[in-house]
């Protein structure tokens, strides 16, 4: 199911009872977070907000703004257009693990995925609704443009005399020590300048001032690849950021995609519709046309870097300051009723554990066609996304459950893993009181654990060095010979189940 704009999915949020209204107005600063935040605490994730009144320095903003609208396993398969995640993830599955058929009906189901996958290819359009009010702002030509300004810039110009600015959306500062306001829910856009590839990512953007921003992206990430490429040509770097339009879009530019595959390919195949793409009024790239909001610019790569943070982050601590490259803004389209998306991290639960929990589900089967005997895997939210894996397998050979522990630091995101906790396959990983009984008692700290070194999310406060870090692995499954074991391994005390079945029966009232 695809949602023609943000609007679309609200109110389906609200058909559903899963939104609360707040009418009177609430402060951008530090209030919106705190309401969010005990709702977010709330079992299963609470409710999404709309909130109708924000207030920026104490004047109502007149961009509503909505907060945790995928702070749940049913809100984010709603995001997903789908009744649960695990009927998306099974449709992904099918499409990445279908073989060569073998018969006629083998046949007429790879065609019907075929026929899926014609929605996956974006299409571009000339006219959206992000584009309703466009504003364009001069900025110093400091570099010869690599790209051609829209022709029709001079009309654009005069279609306000008070074209909003970043200080006129209702972004956060949302805890008391950050170092200003934060975009918490921007998608990226940027494009690799050797191959043309693009990538949509999600990275904080701290609010400066009415026309800059910092760009918060880790040294890991795509963007930042990109960037580096522009800074050893020396050329300007066209970014182009968006708020709402379908909320498949953010779920996607945080989601585990191969570098150089498309994130919007996995968008129109998720919403089962083409993502529609406009092009920008002031750089060369491309944004969703029923985007809610559109901010254009470019990086200097002849400019100096400029402190970011610090941010209360994901980790539940603040991220401290450190330099990082300064967006400029030269121009914001919006539509004209838009509304603004914001989300929060901090202390474990927050809405962003449903979206990486989401993300697991989907790409395990990709995980399964690098390792088959992977049943399941799960980040617990005490882990804040990727410092704490667990993961189920069935064990059919000596020292397996560490070459996935080594398999996994070499996939992508997982090289931020602090702790992978394998386990049996008939261990609930989901279950994080069963994963921890059988780490404390299936295991030998010394024979069953490693110890190793590799990267490190620069996130990471308790590293010695950003960027760098160690990583520990333990084997909770039962030992088997060939492993320094040999032990009878006990069974587990397990009730008869006929005695189960006529306990049941006898006191069922």
């Amino acid at each position: 199911m695809a949602y023609e704009s943000y609007a679309d999915f609200l109110n389906a949020l609200e058909n559903a009872e899963e939104l609360i209204r707040i009418k009177e107005p609430i402060a951008t600063e530090l209030e919106i977070t705190e309401i969010a935040d005990r709702e977010m605490k709330k079992p299963g994730g609470g409710k999404a907000i709309y909130i109708e009144k924000p207030t920026v320095n104490g004047e109502i903003s007149s961009i509503p703004l909505v907060i945790n609208t995928m702070g749940s396993n049913n809100r984010m398969a709603m995001a997903l257009g789908a009744d649960s995640v695990a009927t998306v993830a099974a449709k992904l599955g099918s499409l990445v693990q279908a073989k060569p058929p073998t018969g006629f009906r083998d046949a007429m189901g790879l065609l019907s995925k075929a026929l899926e996958l014609r929605h996956a290819r974006p299409k571009k359009v000339k006219n959206g609704p992000c584009k309703e009010v466009i504003h364009h702002f001069s900025t110093p030509q400091t570099q010869t443009d690599p790209w051609p300004i829209a022709p029709n810039i001079e009309k654009l110009q005069s279609t306000s005399k008070d074209p909003p600015t970043l200080l006129d959306l209702p972004i956060l500062k949302c805890w008391p020590l950050d170092g200003g306001r934060f975009l918490t829910l921007p998608c990226v856009v940027t494009r690799d300048p050797d191959t043309g590839d693009r990538n949509l990512g999600m990275y904080r953007m701290q609010v400066y001032d009415d026309q800059s921003a910092g760009m918060h992206w880790q040294l890991q990430k795509v963007a930042a690849r990109h960037g580096r490429r522009y800074y050893e040509n020396g050329e300007r770097m066209p970014v182009a950021v968006f708020l709402g339009g379908d909320p498949v879009y953010p779920f996607c530019a945080t989601a585990p995609m191969p570098d150089g595959l498309d994130e919007f390919l996995l968008a129109g195949y998720l919403r089962s519709k083409s993502v529609e793409m406009i092009q920008c009024e002031t750089c060369d790239l491309e944004v969703p046309a029923n985007a809610d909001i559109v901010i254009e610019g470019y990086i200097d790569t002849t400019e100096p870097l400029r402190e970011e943070g610090p941010f209360g982050d994901h980790t539940g601590y603040y991220t401290l300051p450190e330099p990082y490259p300064v967006f400029h803004i030269t121009a914001i389209t919006h539509r004209k009723n838009a509304i603004y998306p914001a989300t929060i991290v901090g202390i474990p639960p927050m809405e962003d554990f449903y979206m990486g929990s989401a993300s697991v589900k989907l790409f395990l089967p990709i995980f399964q066609m690098n390792f088959p005997e992977i049943t399941d895997i799960a980040l617990p939210a005490e882990g804040t996304f990727h410092n704490l894996v667990f993961v189920s397998i069935k064990k059919t050979y000596p020292m397996q459950a560490f070459k996935i522990m080594h398999g996994l630091w070499g996939m992508g995101q997982m090289m931020f893993s602090k702790f992978i906790v394998v386990v049996d396959d008939f261990v609930d990983v989901h279950n994080t009181s069963e994963v921890l009984f059988h780490m404390c008692a299936d295991t030998d700290p010394q024979r069953d654990s490693i110890l190793t070194k590799g990267p490190a999310d620069v996130l990471d406060h308790a590293t010695s060095e950003i960027g760098i870090g160690s990583k520990l692995g333990i084997d909770a499954t039962r030992k088997i010979s060939g492993e320094s074991f040999t032990r009878n391994w006990p069974p587990l005390i397990k009730m008869d189940e006929k005695i189960r079945a006529s306990v049941d029966q006898r006191f069922s009232k």
